[in-house]
């Protein structure tokens, strides 16, 4: 095992939720090796957290172990469940739709359930809304001691048998525009990130230093259209000027050179939020 525990949740850092995580994870083995994704996350915003897993996971060893807790329904019924990817990461989180993005784009393996009664911090008991803390990461730290703890969870479950977020495939359409959604932003610039891969763009004729017109609805209602440059980086335009760039996932991205897209042009993300992309 790789000993890198990685931790992931909507908790912020203004209170002692995380280092309380931290404190289990090292009372389990002082000797792990533990690093934050994020602990911005929106609050209760499922699609988020899987997302940025999928910008992370792949980039670490096999063996690393993520702890995803964005949890509105903490004390329900939901289910507590460990996936392991075919990339061989863990991933402990509740069974919400946070997995989506890891699954369909690099794979599970094998899920297994966590007894929220026998697999938890001792002393716990009476505690139910803070699973991050008595649950997840408490077996988070468990599996990245001993890779052996992930098979003595004893409730293996279907991966058909989970939750998912649906998601939406880009597409080129009958007059050859490349049509996706705005998934997420690149938070301290205002970046807007899609779910068009460059493959894409390509099957549609657009390269590097094509003028192509892009069109932004919310619901179906145009909110931003323009013709700009598809660069190769933001210094392609002048500062203060609008490119379309492949971003670090290889994908579409639409930015300001040295501003921040979103907040100028009152840009948002999620499924209501759609692109069109075609070359000129």
């Amino acid at each position: 095992m790789s000993n890198f525990l990685v931790l992931q949740s909507d908790f912020g850092l203004d209170d002692g939720a995380v280092a309380a995580m931290r404190g289990v994870a090292y009372t389990v083995n002082p000797g792990l090796e533990i690093s934050d994704l994020t602990h911005g996350i929106e609050p209760y915003n499922i699609f988020e957290g899987s997302y940025r897993l999928l910008q992370t996971v792949q980039y670490w060893p096999k063996g690393t172990v993520f702890v995803s807790v964005v949890d509105p329904g903490v004390g329900s019924e939901r289910r507590s469940i460990v996936a392991k990817l075919r990339t061989g990461q863990y991933i402990v989180t509740p069974d919400n739709g946070t997995l989506t993005h890891v699954d369909h784009f690099l794979g599970i393996e094998e899920v297994r359930v966590i007894n929220e009664i026998k697999n938890r911090l001792p002393h716990s008991e009476e505690s139910h809304t803070f699973h991050g803390r008595d649950v997840y990461v408490y077996n988070a730290a468990k599996i990245a001691t001993d890779e052996d703890y992930f098979y003595q969870l004893e409730e293996l479950i279907a991966k058909e048998n989970l939750e998912f977020i649906e998601l939406d495939e880009p597409y080129i359409d009958d007059e050859g525009a490349v049509r996706g959604m705005i998934d997420i932003l690149d938070i301290r610039f205002g970046s807007l990130w899609t779910n068009i891969p460059s493959s894409l763009l390509r099957e549609a004729g657009i390269k590097p230093n094509d003028t192509v017109e892009i069109i932004i609805r919310k619901d179906g209602v145009k909110q931003y259209h323009n013709q700009i440059l598809f660069g190769t980086s933001f210094a392609d335009v002048p500062r203060g000027e609008v490119i379309g760039y492949v971003n670090s996932l290889i994908n579409f991205g639409v930015a300001i050179n040295q501003n921040n897209f979103s907040k100028v042009y009152g840009i948002g993300t999620g499924r209501a939020w759609t692109i069109e992309v075609r070359k000129k």
